[in-house]
């Protein structure tokens, strides 16, 4: 089998550079690799140049449209029998197309997505971003686990389509902000199957601090309503959990402001601020204690127990704003067509 790796790229020469690296070892060859640079001021052509004799490379700049259209531009001139998507901030293990493969022929699937971790060479807040995004006790866990919730919707960091489901959907009808979900939503009502890989996951660096993380979640959040808007039954109570939590977060704030300057003397708030205090700290144990039995670093486990936090709040805020918009000041429907 021929793959075509498409790779939408804005200004992220140095993420480039280390994930054609790891294409160069890998130890299944038969690909090519398609790199769109999508309008970017810091262009990545003379990186991409280096690896010309090593890989089957293809350099593409365009204007700037969105990454969903940039990936759509590499399936018009890709050559291959199946098509793999990435994002520019991976890293790809040297046996990810050998499990691929593997995995086509046990599952038969016409699209798949695979899982993320974090490589040993990444720094302590993006593996405890990584731990946050795979955790069980985020939402992060529906991502990749093999028991997920509901059909699984493949992500665009780690995605693989046949050729067949590019000439049917003709690819991303969103440039950005949830435009792999509603892809996903689209090929699973075409009829094709759909469904992970568990074994071909890549190593995702995703963002480098806090706010990057705070302000990519918050889009998630608010990308989730945007799907809801175009398909009604895909919103579950699970996406509505994050939410959820960070009304829980904020009143638990006031009510503890409350017994503060009341000196406890409300009882009702008393008794909500002991179970609300108690709640927090038991979650909170139980995230760093997981986090470090899977990370095996104290800094880690408390780096991610603030990613955990940031991804809940982010998301739950994202989610009520977009939510509130549409429901009460009545915002119209995001385009969701080229």
């Amino acid at each position: 089998m021929f793959f075509s790796i498409i790779i939408p790229l804005y200004n992220r020469p140095v993420e480039i550079k280390e994930l054609l690296a790891s294409l160069t070892e890998q130890e299944y060859k038969n690909f090519e690799v398609i790199i769109v640079e999508d309008g970017s001021s810091r262009s990545s052509e003379d990186i991409v140049a280096r690896f010309e004799d090593s890989l089957d490379v293809h350099y593409f700049y365009k204007e700037n449209e969105g990454q969903g259209f940039a990936r759509n531009y590499g399936f018009e001139r890709a050559k291959g029998d199946f098509f793999i998507v990435f994002d520019s901030d991976i890293i790809v293990p040297t046996d990810y197309f050998k499990n691929v493969l593997i995995g086509l022929q046990r599952d038969n699937w016409d699209a798949f997505g695979g899982p993320d971790a974090a490589h040993k060479s990444f720094t302590a807040i993006q593996k405890a971003i990584s731990y946050s995004m795979t955790s069980p006790f985020t939402t992060g866990g529906i991502r990749g686990n093999k028991k997920h919730v509901g059909q699984f919707h493949p992500r665009s960091f780690n995605l693989g389509i046949s050729r067949a489901v590019w000439e049917k959907t003709q690819g991303f009808k969103l440039s950005r902000r949830s435009e792999d979900i509603e892809f996903s939503i689209r090929m699973i009502n075409e009829g094709f199957k759909v469904g992970l890989i568990p074994e071909a996951f890549v190593y995702h660096k995703r963002r480098a601090n806090f706010q990057q993380f705070y302000r990519q979640t918050y889009n998630f959040g608010k990308g989730r309503i945007d799907i809801w808007q175009r398909y009604t039954s895909e919103l579950k109570p699970v996406h509505a959990l994050p939410a959820v939590f960070t009304i829980g977060v904020f009143g638990l704030i006031m009510i503890n402001a409350i017994n503060l300057l009341t000196m406890n003397e409300m009882a009702v708030f008393n008794w909500l601020g002991w179970i609300g205090n108690t709640f927090m700290f038991l979650y909170t144990l139980m995230l760093f204690l997981h986090a470090l039995f899977v990370c095996k670093s104290l800094k880690v486990a408390f780096l991610a127990v603030i990613a955990a936090y940031t991804q809940l709040i982010a998301y739950g805020l994202g989610f009520m704003t977009e939510y509130s918009n549409v429901k009460l000041f009545n915002k119209s429907k995001k385009k969701l067509t080229v």
